[in-house]
């Protein structure tokens, strides 16, 4: 649960709604979506053009970086939402201006594939984003989440917040350092890049999608062998979802995976976090400042903000 979680969206905010991942494959769901923004106060402006999409992709590389400049550029706009994942954004990271992205002081927000644009953008300008929900698969469905709508709310308004998570078998302790992360097959894949910032005692929340959990062990090894796991004070693991075990995993499910990363990773690794590809989820500034404090019940994550909205 929350701290404050109470809190109404912003009126008169605009949204840019961009594609730089995967198409609309649920036209149901998009227009659901934008509808939901206009009705909690805000005014839309879509970039996306369903009859222009590209093979698996909402438009050509050009075509989808041209949808990111035309959001920035809208002086109305104050918030570029992505409208789903998939993949597709690492395709742009080369194509993309960062500076004028950090420049134009809009609020990028989404998960998933949008990791690698979060990650990008931190270590290219030190600029904060927000992961947290997409168009299609949070604003557009039939029900919305009162949890991740008020947690999205409350991100844009209130400069300080805190997660209070009630999970049992995490370690105890209390850290402080630099929020970041995601997708962890996004944050992977981006090793040995400058799209990955070099973060030093930060405090790493991950989640995944669809990865057994020997490919996820296979990932965190590799951030493990990269250095990058020993640089963190805490690993904070979201949702990791719709994967499928067989016959001959023979026990090894997530619990045996975790309990080995444990016992092989010299960091804490703490479980429980709402984020990820699920139903309720948090919103959470890539590159903030964290405290984090943990004992045998749970943990509190508190972070200060700098991307809040103007009343």
């Amino acid at each position: 649960m929350t701290e404050n979680t109470q809190v109404q969206p912003p009126a008169a905010i605009g949204v840019a709604v961009i594609a730089p991942g995967g198409y609309a494959n649920d036209e149901a769901a998009l227009a659901r979506g934008i509808q939901a923004l206009q009705q909690q106060g805000c005014v839309v402006y879509d970039y996306y053009d369903p009859a222009a999409k590209f093979q698996r992709f909402g438009g050509t590389d050009a075509a989808r970086v041209e949808q990111i400049y035309e959001a920035i550029d809208n002086p109305h706009v104050q918030i570029v939402l992505v409208l789903r994942g998939s993949y597709g954004m690492s395709r742009l990271l080369p194509l993309l201006d960062f500076r004028r992205l950090a420049a134009s002081k809009k609020i990028f927000v989404g998960h998933s594939d949008v990791t690698a644009l979060h990650l990008a953008l931190f270590a290219q300008t030190g600029a904060v984003s927000l992961a947290g929900p997409m168009l299609c698969a949070d604003f557009g469905v039939a029900e919305l989440s009162e949890f991740t709508m008020s947690h999205f709310w409350q991100a844009l308004r209130q400069p300080e917040q805190a997660i209070q998570v009630a999970a049992a078998g995490n370690p105890t302790l209390h850290v402080s350092g630099t929020l970041w992360g995601g997708n962890l097959a996004m944050l992977t894949h981006l090793v040995g890049s400058s799209y990955l910032p070099q973060i030093e005692d930060g405090i790493l929340f991950l989640e995944d999608i669809g990865e057994h959990p020997y490919r996820i062990e296979r990932m965190m090894l590799q951030l493990q062998y990269a250095g990058i796991l020993g640089r963190q004070q805490a690993i904070v693991l979201g949702a990791f979802s719709d994967y499928r075990l067989a016959e001959h995993d023979n026990g090894y499910d997530f619990d045996a995976m975790l309990a080995y990363l444990r016992a092989n990773v010299s960091v804490p690794i703490l479980t429980g976090l709402p984020f990820g590809h699920i139903r309720d989820k948090v919103t959470l500034p890539v590159g903030a400042q964290a405290k984090l404090d943990a004992d045998a019940d749970g943990f509190r994550l508190a972070f200060q903000n700098p991307l809040t909205l103007s009343a």
